[in-house]
């Protein structure tokens, strides 16, 4: 699947354009989900920046990071970059693959449209300020759509942003967003079961393209419970003394504590 390069565009999809109102109840219905999936439509009001100015100022970037660290009572940096890159990438990548599997449609999420507010803990408040779609039926198509909008257009210069900033493995980066499209999994199945089989589909076909191939290994351990081990570490082990639930670093030889734990929707610690 090397054919994915380009970010979408409005111009550029070939997919074929879904009414204004079907994406506002779209959008409607899987910010009820939860607050992973949350996402604002309105004008951006004071406060709010277009998400292009997380992506390319250095200068904004470290304050956001310098206010993750200090939220987390830390002095390294990188373990601050880590946890804001894949809280970042869950918010970006949950509402997009919320409505992907609840409703075969893909939202627009240019970042010059899409805008975000500072949050203490790094968890962004995001709005849509010229709210479109397209719809995408197909699992492949879906993952291919999604694929070229979150992780081209949003995460791949997200990382790159933060790496100009602070030294941190790309790979470390890549297994937060394998492992943060992981949470969005287990989070919507949780509330909506009925999505179960779509969401693993397209789940199982995201996590097999470009830089999220081999970061880790899902399964299905128990009806309804996707269950995924990365093959790197957050770092977050750092702050809290503890290694999350997924990480590559846990004993290998307790599998099936890692599955209960997950089945049992018990993570440790560390936010999605």
């Amino acid at each position: 699947m090397d054919q994915h390069r380009l970010p979408l565009t409005k111009l550029q999809t070939g997919l074929p354009p879904a009414s204004p109102s079907a994406v506002l109840r779209v959008i409607a219905d899987i910010s009820s989900v939860g607050g992973r999936f949350e996402l604002g439509v309105s004008r951006a009001e004071a406060g709010w920046r277009p998400l292009t100015d997380l992506l390319t100022d250095p200068g904004g970037l470290e304050a956001v990071i310098r206010d993750m660290a200090g939220h987390m009572g830390t002095d390294e940096t990188r373990v601050a970059a880590s946890i804001l890159f894949q809280k970042v990438a869950s918010r970006l990548c949950s509402p997009a693959f919320g409505a992907a599997v609840a409703h075969g449609l893909l939202i627009d999420l240019d970042p010059r449209h899409v805008h975000w507010h500072a949050a203490p803990d790094g968890v962004l408040p995001l709005r849509v300020t010229d709210p479109a779609g397209w719809e995408v039926r197909d699992p492949v198509q879906a993952a291919d759509a999604l694929y070229r909008t979150v992780v081209i257009g949003l995460l791949e210069p997200l990382g790159e942003a933060v790496r100009a900033v602070v030294k941190i493995a790309p790979g470390l980066l890549w297994g937060n967003a394998a492992s943060a499209l992981a949470g969005t999994m287990r989070a919507l199945v949780r509330v909506r079961p009925e999505l179960t089989g779509p969401a693993l589909t397209l789940g199982r076909e995201l996590l097999d393209i470009g830089p999220l191939r081999d970061t880790g290994e899902l399964a299905e351990p128990s009806p309804g419970h996707p269950f995924f081990v990365r093959r790197s570490c957050c770092l977050y082990y750092r702050v809290s003394g503890d290694k999350c639930g997924d990480c590559g670093l846990t004993d290998p030889g307790a599998p099936r504590d890692r599955r209960a734990h997950a089945v049992h929707g018990s993570r440790r610690a560390r936010p999605a």
